[in-house]
C-alpha cells in the first residue's frame, strides 16, 4: 500500500525518488547540475515516484508541485547546505560495515551514557565521539544514547528542533559519519540508541505541511502542532515514521530508540501509533535477527505504555522514570519549586525504589489530582533511572550540574542511589567526573522573529520555575561553547569520582545481585527521624543491605542480623576521598558502626 520513500538505489544502481504529495496534480523532480526537470509518476494514495539511472551520490535535487516553488525532500537523507536548501542523494548501501560479529546487547545488561554530539567534544562531530570511545569503554559504558541528530537549522541545537527526520546533521558529519560511529561502537561491544522525535517538528525549515496533511488539525503540543496520527490521510504520516524507524535500524545498524515525549503523540484511533511502531520494530528484529529496544519518555506514569497490546497496552520495552530523579534531587538539594514540590522525603525515595512510579494512583499536591497507575508485575529493566539528564540539567536557567549544586560527598551518595537500585542506570555526559561546565539551552535559528520568541519563552519559563535572573541567550555561540565538556578529571576529587563511577558500573554489570533487575526482591524503607534510608536486595541465601545517610549528622547503625556481613562499600572511606575511617572488612551481630553524613555503606550477606 505504501512504497519506500525518499531516495535509494536498487540492485541495478538505479536511483528511486519517491515523495508523498496527495493534493498535487503533478510533481516534478528538479535535478541540479544539469538543471533537469522530470515529471514523476503517480502512485495510489498520493505517492509520486521515478527511477533513474546514472544518478551520482551527492546529486542535489528538489521537488515542485503543479509548477509551484521548489522544495527539499521531506524524507531527505542529507541536507548538506542547510534546512532551506536542496536535498542530496545518498547511497547508504555503499558503507562497508565491519560489525558483522555484533550480536546486540540484552537490555538487562545496559549501562546507558547520554550525550549531545555537538557539546561532547570541542569539535562536536561523530568522528570526535569515536576518538573518546576508549574513555567510555574504560569507564564501563556499554550503551550510547545520542540526543537527536536529525538535521536542524544552523549548527547549534539540542536536536529537538529537527525538521528532516531522515537526515543526519551535516555539522556532525552527516550520514556516513553516523554510520562510522555506530560501526566503531559495535566493534567495541557497545550498543547505540538514538533519541528520535515523533511528536512534533521544529519551526524553521519545516516544509512538510506544503506536501500534505502531516500535522493534526485538532491537537497542539507544547512545541507546536501535533503530528497527524489519526486524522484523514494519516496512514501515510504513520508510514513516514515507520519508514524512519526502519532506516535507522536497518541502514544505520542502530540498536533502538529513546522516543521523545510519547505522551505528546496523540492518537485516539483503535490502534495507537506506538503500538504499531512496537510491532513494526519487533518484526524488523525478527527479520534482521538483531535485538532492538524502544524506550519511551513519558510523564503520565501510565503503565499502558509498557504493557502488551493483548492487555490494552502499547508494548514499549522500557521508559524513563523521572520520579526517581525528582526524589533524589529534591532530597539532596532541598529544592521545592515546580514539580519538586511533590518530592523531598526519604519515604518517597523508598517508594521510587519499591514501586518504580512514586505517584501511582495517589494524590499529587503539585498536580492537584490523583495521578498515575501501579506498574504491578513489570520488572526493573522496564525502567531507566538517572540523577542527571539533558532535560533536568539543561532546563535549569543556568544549566547547573550536580557538581555545582552539591558537595563531593553528596555526589557520591547520589551516584550510589542510582546504581544500587534494580533499574537500568543512565549517566549524563560528564557526570562521571563531576563536570562543572553547564549544559545550557542553545539554538542557531536564522529567523530573527523566531530567535526573539525563543528568548522570551525561556525567560518566561524560568520566571515561573527558577526565580529571577538573566537567562543565558540561547542564540549566542558563547552559550553553546560554555556547554562543552572539559574532559578534565585531573583534580583529586574528580579522579576519585570517576573511579568511583567505574567501580559502580562494574558492579552493575557483573555483581550477582546488583546486575539483576529484580524489583520484587528489592525492599527500601525510610527512617525519617534519623534521615537514613535502608535498602535490601537479593534473596535469603545472598543479600546486599545498604544504608544511606542523607542527613548532615553522623548516625550509628547497629547490626541486627544473626549473621556476619562483608563490607562492599563505604563511600566515606578515605580510599574514596571521604572524611570517615576505614570500617572493618566484616561486621558481626549486634556490632554498631558509624554512618557518616551524606554517605552510603553497603554489606553483602550469604546464608551461613
Amino acid at each position: 500500500m505504501h512504497p519506500r520513500i525518499g531516495t535509494y538505489y536498487d540492485s541495478k544502481k538505479h536511483c528511486h525518488f519517491t515523495v508523498w504529495a496527495p493534493s498535487a496534480q503533478q510533481v516534478t523532480l528538479h535535478l541540479e547540475g544539469g538543471e533537469q526537470e522530470i515529471d514523476l509518476k503517480s502512485l495510489p494514495f498520493g505517492y509520486w515516484t521515478i527511477s533513474l539511472p546514472d544518478i551520482t551520490p551527492g546529486t542535489r535535487y528538489r521537488y515542485s508541485q503543479d509548477g509551484g516553488r521548489k522544495l527539499p525532500d521531506p524524507a531527505s537523507r542529507y541536507q548538506p547546505d542547510g534546512v532551506h536548501e536542496s536535498s542530496a542523494v545518498v547511497d547508504l548501501s555503499r558503507y562497508e560495515w565491519q560489525d558483522q560479529d555484533w550480536g546486540g546487547l540484552p537490555r538487562n545488561q545496559w549501562v546507558i551514557y547520554e550525550l549531545h554530539v555537538g557539546t561532547f567534544t570541542e569539535e562536536g562531530t561523530f568522528a570526535a565521539v569515536i576518538d573518546r570511545l576508549d574513555d567510555l569503554q574504560d569507564l564501563g559504558i556499554n550503551v550510547l544514547e545520542l540526543m537527536p541528530i536529525s538535521q536542524f537549522p544552523g549548527n547549534r541545537n539540542w536536536g529537538y528542533d529537527g525538521v528532516y527526520p531522515f537526515a543526519a546533521q551535516k555539522s556532525y558529519g552527516g550520514p556516513v559519519g553516523l554510520m562510522a560511529l555506530v560501526d566503531a561502537c559495535h566493534q567495541r561491544g557497545m550498543a547505540v540508541i538514538l533519541d528520535v522525535v515523533y511528536n512534533h517538528l521544529g519551526p524553521e525549515g519545516n516544509y512538510l505541511a506544503e506536501y500534505g496533511p502531516y500535522f493534526s488539525e485538532s491537537y497542539l503540543t507544547p512545541w507546536g502542532r501535533a503530528l497527524n496520527f489519526e486524522g484523514p490521510q494519516c496512514d501515510a504520516v504513520r508510514h513516514y515514521y515507520l519508514e524512519n524507524a526502519r532506516m535507522w535500524l536497518e541502514d544505520f545498524h542502530l540498536d533502538g530508540f529513546r522516543l521523545d515525549a510519547v505522551h505528546a503523540i496523540i492518537d485516539r484511533g483503535a490502534r495507537h501509533f506506538l503500538s504499531e511502531l512496537s510491532d513494526f520494530v519487533k518484526s524488523l528484529s525478527d527479520k534482521t535477527r538483531q535485538n532492538y529496544t524502544v524506550i519511551g519518555e513519558c510523564d503520565l506514569n501510565d503503565r499502558r505504555y509498557l504493557v502488551e497490546k493483548a492487555v490494552g497496552g502499547y508494548g514499549l520495552d522500557a521508559q524513563w522514570a523521572d520520579e526517581f530523579h525528582h526524589s533524589v534531587h529534591a532530597l539532596l538539594t532541598d529544592e521545592r519549586s515546580g514539580y519538586y514540590s511533590d518530592f523531598g522525603t526519604l519515604s518517597l525515595l523508598a517508594k521510587a525504589y519499591n514501586d518504580a512510579f512514586v505517584y501511582d494512583g495517589i494524590y499529587s499536591p503539585h498536580r492537584q489530582r490523583t495521578f498515575g497507575s501501579k506498574v504491578k508485575d513489570l520488572e526493573g529493566d522496564r525502567f531507566v533511572n538517572f540523577i542527571q539528564n539533558h532535560d533536568q540539567v539543561g532546563n535549569r536557567m543556568m544549566g547547573d550540574r550536580w557538581a555545582k549544586l552539591v558537595d563531593f560527598e553528596t555526589q557520591k551518595l547520589a551516584a550510589a542511589m542510582l546504581f544500587v537500585g534494580p533499574y537500568i542506570p543512565l549517566i549524563f555526559m560528564g557526570e562521571e567526573y563531576g563536570e562543572e561546565n553547564p549544559f545550557l539551552y542553545f539554538v542557531s535559528h536564522g529567523d530573527p522573529d523566531l530567535v526573539e520568541a525563543v528568548r522570551n519563552g525561556r525567560q518566561a519559563e524560568f520566571s515561573a520555575f527558577m526565580g529571577d535572573g538573566e537567562t543565558p541567550d540561547p542564540q549566542s555561540e558563547k552559550t553553546f561553547n560554555q556547554s562543552k565538556l572539559s574532559w578534565d578529571w585531573s583534580g583529586r576529587e574528580r579522579d576519585i569520582l570517576r573511579n568511583y563511577y567505574k567501580q559502580w558500573i562494574l558492579w552493575k554489570k557483573e555483581h550477582p545481585i546488583l546486575s539483576q533487575h529484580d524489583r520484587f526482591q528489592t525492599r527500601a524503607w525510610a527512617d525519617e527521624a534519623r534521615q537514613v534510608l535502608s535498602l535490601l536486595r537479593g534473596d535469603a541465601d545472598h543479600q546486599l543491605v545498604c544504608w544511606m545517610n542523607v542527613g548532615r549528622e553522623p548516625q550509628t547503625i547497629t547490626w541486627t542480623e544473626n549473621r556476619s556481613g562483608a563490607i562492599v562499600l563505604n563511600s566515606a572511606d578515605p580510599v574514596w576521598g571521604g572524611p570517615g575511617e576505614h570500617l572493618p572488612p566484616n561486621i558481626n551481630p549486634a556490632e554498631p558502626f558509624r554512618l557518616e553524613p551524606r554517605s552510603v555503606v553497603m554489606f553483602e550477606l550469604w546464608d551461613a
